[in-house]
């Protein structure tokens, strides 16, 4: 913006003395040298006066000696007649001369001849001073951009420091004040604006921090229940498996509570690290095979194998846990898991081959409180916002039947995508 600025300051400037100065330098060069035909007209007058006074009362007529004195920078030629010729002075170049003439009735003819080159000598120097005036009239220009230049994008680029800091979760208030009304505008809003967020944070981390706290105890108590039920379960397998499926959930949700209460004490940082992406696969779909085998349905895994993303294990477990929920709950047929490596992303996309996703919700599918078969209306936002946590995103890729893909970031791509921690 500040090379913008100077940029059109100068043109601006540029034309103005363009406009100025180049008639000005016209009219002085003209004026100048009317000035020396008119001075030695002047001159010629004067000296066919006094030739026609000499004649009139006798006197003794003007002489080249006199001449030469009293007009040192001329070449004088005054012809009477019945006389000789006067000549005074030297004649300049032919291709320099500026020659004025005068006669009069009684015979008497004076021409009065000086160099032109020292007239051209005076109107390039009133050229030149016109020009230093031109590049002293930019100079100014040019510094008065740099100074109103300055005094608009640096609070500009404060303002974008402030913005950027407070869409990183600093909603700390400057309380930064330009002396530029419609920046400090700006400000006040951004102020405003970190306050309600602050405000609303620190709300959020003390309702997260209270959940956390309230669910760590019956949560602790159900985990040594159900140890307690697989260590005295000696028969039917099926308990101890059950039993121990019950375990492994508990534990899962207790590692998501832990996680949510250290995101709570603004502990939380970039944690994504690889993952072997079939490993969380091939877990979430042995915990939702009974699921869908009780609803007549089945679970497909294809695609490529060997794949690793970087990711936290909690919250893509939880993306892939709520995908094949919503599979279950609104879709049909296979649930068909495909996953791809492309060009700087992992892709896992989820398919079914019920009747899809409806034209009124399939742009505010991700939208909070938006459900199309009388849920919460929550699943897919956070699940959109733990896949964004992690550096990749969550999209709707075919809206019938239902597709759903997670973009992650492949292994070796730490720098491009940052998980970025919460307020400090």
């Amino acid at each position: 913006m500040r090379r913008r600025l100077l940029s059109s300051t100068l043109v601006v400037a540029a034309i103005a003395v363009l406009l100025l100065g180049v008639p000005l330098g016209v009219v002085v060069s003209r004026l100048i040298y009317d000035e020396a035909v008119q001075e030695l007209r002047a001159e010629a007058t004067r000296l066919l006066g006094a030739m026609e006074y000499a004649r009139m009362t006798g006197e003794r007529p003007v002489t080249a000696q006199h001449l030469e004195r009293d007009y040192p920078d001329r070449y004088i030629q005054i012809f009477v007649s019945g006389q000789e010729p006067v000549v005074a002075g030297t004649a300049p170049p032919e291709d320099r001369q500026i020659t004025e003439e005068v006669q009069s009735e009684g015979g008497v003819y004076v021409r009065v001849t000086r160099d032109g080159g020292k007239v051209e000598e005076e109107v390039r120097a009133r050229l030149l001073f016109i020009v230093v005036l031109a590049l002293a009239a930019l100079a100014v220009a040019v510094g008065l951009a740099i100074v109103q230049s300055r005094r608009l994008v640096l609070p500009l680029q404060d303002l974008g420091a402030i913005a950027e800091r407070l869409g990183s979760g600093d909603a700390r208030p400057s309380r930064h004040r330009y002396g530029i009304p419609e920046l400090d505008r700006v400000a006040e809003v951004l102020d405003r604006s970190a306050t309600r967020i602050s405000e609303l944070l620190g709300r959020e981390r003390e309702f997260a921090t209270d959940a956390s706290h309230q669910l760590r105890t019956p949560l602790t108590g159900l985990t040594m229940r159900l140890e307690e039920i697989v260590a005295a379960a000696d028969q039917p397998a099926v308990v101890r498996e059950e039993g121990e499926a019950a375990i492994v959930q508990v534990e899962r949700l207790t590692a998501v509570i832990d996680e949510l209460l250290a995101a709570a004490r603004r502990q939380r940082h970039a944690q994504a690290e690889p993952l072997e992406v079939d490993t969380i696969l091939k877990q979430q779909m042995t915990e939702w095979e009974p699921a869908f085998r009780r609803a007549g349905r089945r679970i497909e895994l294809t695609g490529e194998r060997g794949l690793s993303a970087l990711a936290t294990e909690g919250g893509l477990t939880q993306v892939i846990s709520t995908l094949l929920e919503n599979s279950l709950e609104h879709g049909a047929g296979t649930v068909t898991i495909t996953t791809t490596s492309v060009e700087r992303s992992i892709v896992i996309e989820v398919a079914d081959e019920g009747p899809g996703v409806p034209d009124e919700l399939a742009n505010r599918i991700f939208e909070r409180n938006v459900s199309g078969g009388g849920g919460t209306g929550l699943g897919l936002t956070l699940a959109r916002s733990l896949a964004v946590a992690d550096g990749g995103r969550l999209e709707l890729v075919r809206r019938c039947p239902a597709a759903f893909a997670v973009f992650l970031r492949p292994v070796g791509d730490r720098e491009r995508y940052r998980v970025v921690s919460g307020p400090a």
